[in-house]
């Protein structure tokens, strides 16, 4: 996947801003083509300080991007079970992460090593299934997990698993692993 224009990235940061303020998904007669494309992402929004405040997406696309970026804007601000709504006063200081997606793939692996060896951190996206739990961790999460415990893959999968309900060691036997990439649009 061919990286965004300077043009195009500066558009979804401000069309995904202006959608968490009016709370409507209003598609913009000037949106560039490229954005009116399929496409599935992942909508994440941070505090001054970093702490992440919300994050929303969707791992397959059935829509524009630009109509999923606007879903997923507005989920990840007011409707992740995880955090509060957030406040009017809020949304001029949040800053917005976009990760546009490839389509998932499935990894094939023998073995735990061999699981391990083959993902590529911090590039791999992944998806973890077992039985009727599955979770994923996009790439940028790699970033996060690097400042307190390196690349550490073991860890990045024992906590994948737990975030899909699993134990810590489920990812070793019986999973689906599905790898993906992303192309990151974010607020400086």
């Amino acid at each position: 996947m061919p990286a965004f224009s300077e043009k195009e990235r500066k558009f979804l940061l401000e069309f995904a801003r202006k959608t968490i303020t009016t709370r409507k998904i209003a598609i913009p007669d000037n949106t560039p083509a490229r954005l009116k494309e399929k496409g599935a992402c992942f909508v994440s929004l941070h505090e001054q300080n970093g702490d992440l405040r919300g994050c929303i997406g969707n791992l397959e696309s059935h829509e524009p991007l630009i109509r999923n970026v606007a879903r997923n804007a507005i989920n990840a601000a007011f409707n992740d079970p995880r955090f509060p709504s957030v406040e009017p006063g809020e949304i001029k200081n949040l800053r917005i992460e976009i990760s546009v997606l490839t389509k998932p793939e499935q990894l094939r692996y023998s073995d735990a090593n061999d699981l391990l060896k083959k993902i590529k951190a911090p590039i791999d996206g992944i998806i973890l299934a077992k039985g009727e739990r599955s979770a994923t961790f996009l790439p940028v999460v790699w970033e996060h997990f690097a400042r307190h415990n390196g690349y550490d893959k073991e860890g990045f999968l024992s906590e994948l698993a737990m975030k899909a309900g699993l134990g810590p060691d489920d990812w070793k036997e019986g999973c689906k692993v599905e790898t993906y990439h992303a192309i990151l649009v974010e607020e400086k």
